[in-house]
């Protein structure tokens, strides 16, 4: 058996935010870390400072300015057994999804799904409809695996009642609304997958991966959300043995308004 410790995080623009990137990568020393809204395009993601850690193994799909996502990794990886790496869930070329097969076993699907924008109804917000078509899609991919896998990245759907600061104030604000939730809980059901962070922190602990720039400071309210996810197929879920949530990094110079995730597995 081997351990293997993967990360997951929406660093908010990679490049505006390399040091504490760097910072994380000494501190915790991921084998693999999954990042999401890079907002760089592949020819200027800042692929050296990644290389000179031990990350040599890296699989980029990125866009300029918005959106993007990276697998930067310290163990060899190669295409899944379908050979897409870069599906287009969003159905119109954005860069939200990377995947690989990691030689420990497992595909490795890296996601960032759309925010939706701020009206929760899909006739009046064209970006909702496009978020729940996202879901959709995935759920459609998700049925159809047959491989041991492990998905992450900033779903931007807090399921739970617990997984935001009030579940009252926030039913009617994009991100915990009840048609996400049960979007969201379909995709979970077509795969019988495994949220990995309330297998290890059941509900209705505490736990947020994101807080808003617009508090002063985010402590004094803790107004948190947990739109961040690492979901595994059962088979692979039984194989992790922690999870953590770094919230101390939302304190961090320049930080990102999300967190990153840490799970291990012994495979």
């Amino acid at each position: 058996m081997t351990a293997l410790k993967i990360a997951s995080w929406n660093i908010n623009s990679v490049r505006a935010r390399i040091g504490i990137v760097e910072q994380f990568l000494r501190d915790e020393q991921p084998d693999v870390l999954c990042l999401q809204e890079t907002k760089a395009a592949d020819d200027v993601f800042p692929a050296d400072p990644f290389r000179k850690l031990g990350y040599v193994h890296q699989r980029l799909h990125g866009q300029r300015m918005h959106h993007g996502v990276a697998i930067l990794s310290k163990v060899p990886f190669r295409d899944a057994s379908d050979a897409c790496w870069r599906y287009d869930w969003q159905d119109n070329g954005e860069a939200r999804h990377v995947g690989v097969w990691l030689e420990a076993g497992f595909r490795l699907e890296n996601v960032y799904v759309p925010a939706g924008g701020d009206i929760p109804d899909p006739a009046l917000n064209p970006k909702f409809a496009q978020k729940l078509a996202f879901v959709e899609r995935m759920t459609e991919w998700s049925r159809c695996l047959t491989e041991p896998t492990l998905m992450v990245g900033d779903f931007n759907i807090a399921p739970l009642e617990s997984d935001v600061w009030s579940h009252k104030q926030l039913l009617d604000v994009v991100s915990h609304t009840p048609v996400e939730v049960a979007a969201l809980g379909r995709l979970q059901d077509a795969h019988d997958w495994v949220d990995l962070g309330r297998h290890f922190y059941p509900a209705p602990a505490r736990l947020h991966t994101w807080w808003s720039y617009r508090s002063p400071d985010w402590t004094v309210n803790d107004r948190g959300r947990r739109l961040d996810h690492m979901w595994a197929t059962p088979s692979l879920a039984a194989k992790a043995t922690a999870h953590k949530v770094h919230e101390a990094c939302r304190n961090w110079l320049k930080p990102s308004d999300h967190v990153p995730l840490v799970t291990e597995f012994e495979v």
